[in-house]
């Protein structure tokens, strides 16, 4: 039978964290308490954090005994994560906390699937969550006084959040309407493109775009590791132009990691390859003083992006592509990989996009599974788009 865990530090916390698993046991669900402190429990549990601490790597002795409490924060959380992808059996998961247990808890929920309920009634939730949010879909709720002890303004919003969260578990969302779901990435100067893509694809598949902006790549990878996507149109690939050359808009070491580790069919290309993004001028670092620049907007500056990083970033993308063991194909614009890329537009750079070209093709170790295709066509030429459905469908259906 599955339950809602619900979860806190049951050493600072417990007072609270038997009020919230009472209410949601009243309002008729099953209910799992789960303690994640580090020091002795004041309330009774149904898996105590001996139990979460042994998920560590490093078994218990790494999380809990010692005397630094950040480090056995830290370690608790790796914990945490670790046992929550264990379990079958989570209906819901509903944690309370301030510093420490907001950041254990979040690293457990981070690691269940997209769409099973998640929320964190917080001391922190009013403040900036992304360290703890990041690219899943937890409800941060506001405890807004401290969680020192039941006062009459807690006991409401813990019995909120217990209503909350019971009627998230008892009705959960309907099924999908049976259309599989791809992802795909997009910009603005990659929009012609994708939007064509996914009018061609509608019909057949549930089409989830993803803004590249960093978190964009993150949340579509999140739901390929999840299970949630039949394929990935990945058309603009940009971010790692960020990750690689200090923009702020960056991937993280591990994009196409989830490419890899599902084996979905994927296309790619290399769309806004020619762009690092940066905020406002004056926050451009010194040592690009003297650059290519273009401002998209006053509060948006893009860096045209040299051959000699054009090279590294083709290196980096096919290196990781080439681990992939599932159907691959890369389509290479000829003639621009964006807006700006084209002929008299701003960052028009033929030899710095052969260079980048030529790199992809190079490390990504083409073989039957792994292709690369020239197409003698921009990226937003309504041609390239037909052909990078054409070759989605070849592969979907393998």
């Amino acid at each position: 039978m599955k339950r809602i865990y619900v979860v806190g530090t049951a050493d600072t916390k417990g007072e609270e964290l038997a009020f919230l698993a009472d209410a949601i046991a009243t309002a008729g669900a099953a209910v799992c308490r789960v303690d994640v402190g580090t020091r002795d429990a004041t309330i009774a549990v149904d898996i105590t954090a001996e139990e979460i601490a042994g998920h560590h790597p490093g078994g218990r002795n790494d999380v809990l005994g010692g005397n630094d409490r950040g480090a056995a924060v830290a370690a608790m959380g790796v914990a945490f994560a670790r046992f929550a992808q264990s379990r079958n059996d989570i209906a819901a998961m509903i944690g309370i906390g301030g510093g420490g247990g907001t950041s254990i808890i979040t690293s457990g929920m981070r690691a269940l699937p997209l769409g099973l309920p998640k929320i964190m009634v917080s001391t922190l939730a009013s403040g900036d969550t992304a360290p703890y949010v990041d690219v899943s879909d937890i409800v941060m709720m506001p405890s807004v006084t401290d969680m020192a002890g039941l006062n009459r303004l807690s006991r409401v919003v813990l019995h909120n959040a217990a209503q909350a969260i019971s009627g998230m578990a008892a009705r959960p969302a309907p099924p999908p309407d049976g259309k599989p779901s791809i992802g795909l990435t997009m910009f603005g100067v990659t929009t012609p493109c994708v939007t064509a893509i996914a009018d061609q694809l509608r019909s057949t598949y549930d089409c989830m775009v993803f803004h590249a902006t960093g978190a964009g790549g993150r949340s579509m990878e999140k739901l390929a590791d999840s299970g949630l996507l039949s394929g990935v149109i990945d058309i603009t690939t940009t971010e790692v132009c960020d990750l690689l050359f200090g923009g702020v808009l960056p991937a993280t070491e591990d994009r196409f990691g989830a490419i890899a580790r599902t084996r979905l069919p994927y296309v790619g290309s290399v769309g806004a390859l020619d762009m690092v993004n940066f905020w406002a001028p004056s926050t451009i670092p010194e040592h690009y003083r003297g650059r290519l620049f273009y401002e998209h907007n006053p509060n948006v500056t893009l860096m045209r992006t040299t051959a000699q990083e054009c090279r590294a970033i083709g290196e980096w993308i096919g290196a990781r592509l080439a681990l992939c063991e599932g159907s691959v194909r890369v389509l290479i614009p000829e003639k621009g990989v964006s807006a700006l890329d084209i002929e008299g537009g701003a960052f028009f750079d033929p030899e710095a996009d052969a260079v980048l070209f030529e790199a992809i093709e190079r490390t990504i170790k083409p073989n039957d599974a792994r292709r690369v295709m020239r197409l003698p066509l921009h990226i937003n030429d309504p041609e390239f788009a037909k052909a990078a459905v054409a070759a989605f469908l070849d592969i979907a259906r393998q």
